[in-house]
């Protein structure tokens, strides 16, 4: 079913798509140059930037690649648990820069360290380069935080693509001891590779991200020569290591489905598994603060609860 959207972002769905069809008519063609200026723009709705008591950019060493992070702390004397966070941007957009206002307010909302990762970006580095970025955070994330508190409660989180890797890392954690890690928060992951599912037709149009994008975004991701269903997490089978999960997801988001279908996965085979949906929001309403501020409010206190609350094995009712 189609989602229904918010009253309050009525203006700025006919104001994007209108920007959309001009660009069709004057015969511009996506770049990830323009992908990420767009990204940048979407992101100066966000203009709220609390003061926190520790932000610092560090580096993780790995395999002769120096991956940059920015790290977090609301009180950089207290061992706080860690989430370690990976941004949104279709595998191929967005940086540490760009959601430093985002990791400040999930930093203060779950009273935690957070390290947010800088990995590599296609269609430059093709994946695996970035979930292999950010495998390497997930172990060796210690060496960041010299002078920084932080306990041994480890949890990772991410939009969007990033929400895609941390799936990904999840599927990985099986066969790989040293993936340690309790909690995964999804915040509208992209979790099928195959865009199988019914939301990617009934919200493909209309509602900021597109079935095309999403489609061009994959084409820059992915090799000719990669099963993208065995890359999925969608279809992954489930182990019994799996972390507890967060999963939020938007009604009028072409990935809503996958998100849902795969919470239900997680629930059948009996793993701990919250959703939260905000039935007339957009993809990326993260992003768009200012428009949608209540929303957003809502989304750091529901992430906050799951960082520090022993949460109940349930599925939630979706928002009114």
């Amino acid at each position: 079913m189609r989602g229904t959207l918010a009253n309050h972002l009525q203006g700025f769905i006919n104001d994007v798509n209108a920007a959309l069809n001009k660009a069709r008519e004057d015969g511009i063609t996506p770049t990830p140059e323009l992908a990420r200026e767009n990204l940048t723009k979407l992101s100066g709705f966000v203009t709220q930037i609390p003061q926190i008591a520790f932000a610092e950019e560090r580096r993780i060493y790995h395999e002769q690649i120096e991956i940059p992070v920015r790290v977090y702390s609301p009180n950089p004397q207290k061992e706080l648990p860690v989430l370690i966070y990976f941004h949104g941007g279709g595998h191929m957009c967005g940086s540490t820069e760009l959601y430093d206002p985002m990791c400040r307010k999930l930093a203060i909302a779950g009273d935690c360290v957070v390290i947010s990762v800088d990995y590599r970006l296609a269609p430059e580095f093709p994946y695996p380069a970035g979930v292999n970025d950010c495998e390497a955070v997930v172990k060796k994330y210690h060496q960041a935080l010299v002078h920084v508190g932080y306990s041994n409660t480890v949890m990772i989180g991410g939009d969007s693509a990033g929400g895609a890797i941390c799936g990904t890392l999840t599927m990985r954690k099986e066969d790989d001891p040293e993936l340690n890690f309790s909690k995964q928060i999804l915040i509208y992951p992209s979790l099928d590779y195959t865009m199988s599912q019914p939301s990617i037709q009934e919200n493909g149009e209309g509602y900021l991200l597109e079935r095309t994008r999403i489609q061009w975004y994959f084409d820059n991701y992915f090799d000719d020569y990669e099963d993208r269903k065995l890359c999925s997490p969608l279809f992954a089978e489930l182990s019994e290591k799996m972390p507890d999960t967060l999963l939020i997801v938007a009604g009028c988001d072409p990935l809503r489905d996958e998100g849902l279908l795969y919470a239900q996965q997680l629930t059948d085979a009996g793993h701990r598994v919250v959703v939260r949906e905000f039935a007339h929001m957009i993809h990326a309403f993260m992003n768009i603060e200012d428009l949608v501020p209540d929303e957003c409010r809502e989304l750091y206190k529901v992430i906050g609860d799951f960082i520090n609350e022993d949460l109940p094995s349930t599925i939630a009712p979706p928002a009114a």
